[in-house]
């Protein structure tokens, strides 16, 4: 799903119509690896600033008071290390152990508690409202969905432009693109426009 989050509603920033749209879904560590797409092809960089990170965060109901060029860094790197790690739990390979190693790290290194809402779901008190708070809660929830405590299949997408990662919980989990509206989409137009040119040869 590709979302627009203007400054209303959450506070981000007023010039955040000028980046490219999160893609957001429901599992917060694919979320955040979708903050790069078509790695493999015309990357695109959806927290190109530290303002927009701090944007995604708030999206996610992450409070992050600030962000630094730094912090920015590091959370891209920690992005692509889940990114290889998921890469290789969907593919059945090894785990890369740098990655494995960044990403407990970075688990341990912040602090934040889930609570329980008044409207009885659950959300996450980031204790100093730090980036590395944020990166901790993303790495928790890696963890829980890589060591398969969630229900459903981690895949990987089928356009060779993207191969991102994500969660499929269709009922025969056999869905083969990470969006349907952007991947899938743009796949099905490709071999339709090269059907038609096999045609008219």
């Amino acid at each position: 799903m590709v979302a627009t989050w203007g400054a209303t509603g959450y506070g981000g920033s007023m010039d955040s119509e000028q980046y490219p749209e999160f893609r957001l879904g429901n599992v917060l560590m694919t979320s955040f690896t979708a903050t790069l797409s078509e790695r493999y092809g015309d990357a695109i960089e959806r927290v190109p600033t530290p303002q927009r990170l701090v944007d995604w965060f708030r999206v996610h109901d992450l409070q992050v008071a600030s962000c630094s060029e730094t912090e920015l860094e590091v959370s891209r790197d920690l992005r692509e290390s889940i990114h290889l790690v998921a890469t290789a739990v969907a593919a059945n390979d090894a785990l890369p152990l740098e990655e494995l190693l960044l990403i407990n790290q970075c688990s341990e290194s912040g602090s934040a508690s889930p609570e329980l809402t008044s409207a009885g779901t659950m959300r996450w008190r980031l204790h100093t409202e730090s980036v590395s708070d944020a990166l901790a809660v993303i790495c928790m929830n890696t963890v829980s969905v890589l060591s398969g405590e969630r229900g459903g299949r981690l895949a990987l997408c089928a356009s060779q432009t993207c191969q991102a990662a994500f969660f499929d919980t269709s009922r025969n989990r056999t869905r083969r693109w990470c969006d349907m509206n952007t991947c899938g989409n743009r796949e099905k137009k490709a071999r339709f426009l090269a059907n038609k040119r096999a045609q008219r040869n």
